[in-house]
């Protein structure tokens, strides 16, 4: 029994969940959705950046489906920041000159033939663009909602190991 199941979604065609093996998310797309994520910073602030990748890294280690995060440069000044070797999830800038879109849709395209794929975007020209190579879409709203419900299940299944191991602990006494 899987303690927490990994993201699936219930392709209509099928009948059946799919395992996904990859979620590309666009970044800034994602956080301007979501204003509750470093309140009071830019959307386009380092902190709001470095709260999407820890938030996600949250999400990537309960559902063990790897996360590809891509960031514009356009939003950027200065450098690309150095990639962090401490970050579990993959962080990817466009180079300037090319938008977060196009290696969304690089890496979908690639991707697709190793299993499924969702791409994570409010962009609808961008989700018919990945869906058209074989991926599937996530507005960026029904995301949250998801990765919420999966930080909530797992708080919950936590507490109710925790009490467990506390009264345990307590009747040994």
């Amino acid at each position: 029994m899987l303690l927490f199941p990994v993201l699936t979604l219930d392709r209509s065609e099928y009948r059946s969940p799919v395992a996904l093996i990859r979620i590309l998310v666009d970044g800034y797309s994602l956080l301007h959705q979501w204003p509750e994520l470093a309140a009071g910073h830019p959307r386009h602030s380092a902190q709001a950046r470095h709260a999407l990748v820890r938030i996600l890294t949250l999400y990537q280690d309960i559902t063990g489906v790897p996360v590809s995060v891509f960031f514009d440069a356009r939003h950027r000044r200065g450098p690309a920041p150095a990639p962090e070797p401490e970050n579990p999830i993959e962080v990817l800038y466009s180079p300037p000159g090319q938008t977060a879109d196009a290696l969304i849709e690089r890496a979908a395209a690639r991707l697709a033939a190793w299993g499924e794929i969702l791409v994570v975007t409010e962009d609808r020209a961008e989700r018919e663009t990945v869906q058209a190579l074989g991926a599937w879409t996530c507005s960026c709203r029904e995301f949250i909602q998801q990765l919420q419900q999966t930080l909530q299940e797992q708080r919950t299944e936590l507490n109710r190991r925790n009490r467990h191991e506390r009264l345990r602990f307590q009747n040994r006494r």
